[in-house]
């Protein structure tokens, strides 16, 4: 299957024969990008590469507002300027292009603005070799089909996308489909890869079919319970499912076939664990508007499970903790332990304000059927949890809310 991309909201899948002579013919060339369209994301991504020039990747939802802040302006028109076709010459084929990416020059950048669960989004500009410090190019991933299923312009995407690319392989855009749509595109593709945040496999739950194809399945972007590998273990019989730890920041820093994560031995000099937090060195870093001195705060709170060699396990980001009454509670706590009761689809753990405690906890379920009810999600968590940790206020709802880059929202 050689095309280059399908995107089922667009049309007929698009020919890497399309791609060459769309970049062959293409007259303009803007710094800027700002697009809903995967392919003109993809294209303007590579067209960059080609003649060497930056690439600022905006999310197609920015307000005018946002931009301004972000940015400086709203209006990116007057950047356009011509593509100085001398500098390059014609592509001939998909041997030809991907052999010239493989070479980009290091002077190349692209810039993008982070997206957590919460925050102001920050700009973090990478260059090439940076950008793909994790991609494989190998003989044997020559085959893959990559089911794409994170934002086009962020970080996981943009990972992802490049390893799709690099290696020549035919990617299958997911984000935002249906778990329908999901099932048919992976069963009609021959999907062999996907890269997903919990969440989004979640929204493929529960499931009767099996999909043999897949090969490879790889998480990332929050904490990835038990429960969930087991099950997508169940619809992925042939797949090796990986744990991802990765940020706009750095990239991609570890990987692990479980909770439990380890340094690779030429990076142990470069991590290091402060009051129980993750700190990384700054030469793993893309240059930021974020004031990063030697070492850089990721906000992620770790359990050690071994010092030498260091292996640790993700706890929660140190924003996400919950004061209720003097006791810190770890909303992910909370949420792996409600997931654990049969019937429980999803669920998103917050605090309220209150004036005795500060804060209590409460959360919104998404339920597999209607058996569930208030009082037998809080008799489970009595012999599971302490009380303080148990929700005080329980919604049922039809889905959670995601953030740009479909991770549950936070707050």
């Amino acid at each position: 299957m050689d095309f280059f991309l399908k995107d089922i909201e667009h049309g007929a899948p698009i020919t890497w024969d399309f791609l060459i002579n769309d970049i062959n013919n293409s007259l303009t060339y803007n710094p800027y990008c700002k697009s809903d369209n995967y392919y003109h994301v993809f294209k303007h991504i590579i067209t960059s590469l080609i003649i060497g020039k930056e690439i600022i990747l905006l999310d197609s939802d920015f307000t005018d507002s946002e931009l301004v802040n972000l940015t400086g302006f709203s209006e990116y028109e007057e950047f356009t300027q011509l593509i100085d076709k001398g500098s390059f010459s014609l592509l001939r084929d998909k041997v030809e292009l991907i052999e010239k990416l493989r070479n980009t020059c290091d002077d190349w950048k692209i810039t993008l603005f982070t997206s957590g669960t919460t925050g102001i989004p920050k700009k973090v500009t990478h260059n090439f070799n940076s950008i793909t410090r994790f991609v494989k190019i190998s003989e044997r991933n020559t085959n893959s089909i990559w089911g794409f299923a994170y934002n086009p312009t962020h970080m996981a995407g943009i990972q992802v996308f490049f390893q799709a690319l690099l290696n020549g392989n035919a990617i299958v855009r997911l984000f935002g489909l249906t778990p329908n749509e999901i099932h048919s595109e992976i069963n009609e593709n021959d999907i062999t890869h996907i890269s997903a945040t919990p969440t989004f496999y979640r929204l493929l739950l529960p499931c009767e079919n099996t999909f043999q194809t897949v090969e490879r399945i790889t998480s990332g972007g929050e904490k990835f319970n038990e429960k969930t590998i087991l099950q997508l273990k169940d619809i992925f019989p042939n797949a090796k499912i990986t744990n991802v730890y990765a940020s706009t920041e750095a990239g991609t820093l570890f990987a692990s076939e479980n909770d439990v994560f380890s340094i690779r031995p030429e990076y142990e000099h470069l991590i290091r664990v402060d009051n129980g937090e993750l700190l990384i060195h700054s030469s793993l870093m893309g240059s930021s508007d974020i004031n990063i001195k030697e070492w850089y705060n990721t906000g992620d709170l770790i359990e050690i499970i071994t010092k030498k060699p260091l292996k640790f396990r993700f706890i929660s980001r140190k924003s996400d903790m919950i004061n209720v009454g003097g006791y810190k509670v770890n909303p992910l706590e909370v949420e792996e332990t409600i997931l654990t009761l049969s019937g429980i689809k999803n669920v998103r753990v917050y605090s309220k304000s209150n004036s005795v405690l500060g804060n209590i906890i409460c959360c919104e379920v998404v339920c597999d059927n209607n058996q569930i009810s208030e009082s037998s999600i809080r008799t489970f968590l009595q012999s599971k949890i302490q009380e303080f940790k148990i929700p005080r206020i329980i919604r049922f709802v039809d889905e959670l809310s995601t953030t740009r880059t479909g991770k549950i929202k936070r707050n």
